[in-house]
């Protein structure tokens, strides 16, 4: 049975380690959260661990959750940056969007290699609200996961610079 001392000690320790992730993300800046790429993803997986171990586990303390926090956020940003000056780095951490279906036609060799059944497909082309078929221009598997569907009426184009950089 806990005592009311743990109570207290997790709410001020989540206090202490809220206030700390909100002012590292004003020094990091937005892109703390982004999901731009699979690495950024992956850092917001190890803050929420981070976060959990401090606020759960009183072996943690709090200036070792902050700096653990600093470290990664930090890191993230740094390999944000080293990527987008070197394009060979980038190649290496992050994955390249792929191109599931391109008007109506469903690119069943993309699926495999996504490992994406054509029922998870239409399960995504109905949460876009895409009703027909033939009006889904394009979906994209990001770098992130997210799936981008991409749909109109007949008359509308991709401009092909929207689909730069996805791999056909």
């Amino acid at each position: 049975m806990w005592d009311i001392n743990e109570f207290y000690a997790i709410i001020i320790k989540s206090s202490l380690i809220y206030i700390i992730i909100m002012f590292i993300t004003k020094i990091a800046g937005l892109r703390t959260f982004a999901k731009m790429a699979s690495v950024d993803f992956a850092t917001t997986i190890a803050i929420g661990s981070i976060l959990a171990s401090v606020i759960l586990n009183d072996k943690v303390k709090v200036t070792h959750g902050a700096v653990a926090l600093s470290s990664i956020i930090f890191l993230n940003l740094g390999v944000a940056y080293l990527s987008k000056k070197s394009q060979s780095l980038s190649k290496l951490i992050t994955n390249q969007p792929l191109l599931l279906m391109r008007d109506g036609e469903i690119l069943t060799d993309n699926l495999k290699d996504a490992n994406i059944s054509e029922r998870d497909l239409m399960a995504k082309l109905r949460e876009a609200n895409a009703y027909k078929i033939t009006h889904v221009k394009a979906v994209i598997l990001e770098t992130t996961g997210d799936i981008s569907v991409l749909h109109g009426n007949n008359e509308q184009e991709v401009d092909e610079i929207v689909l730069s950089g996805v791999q056909v």
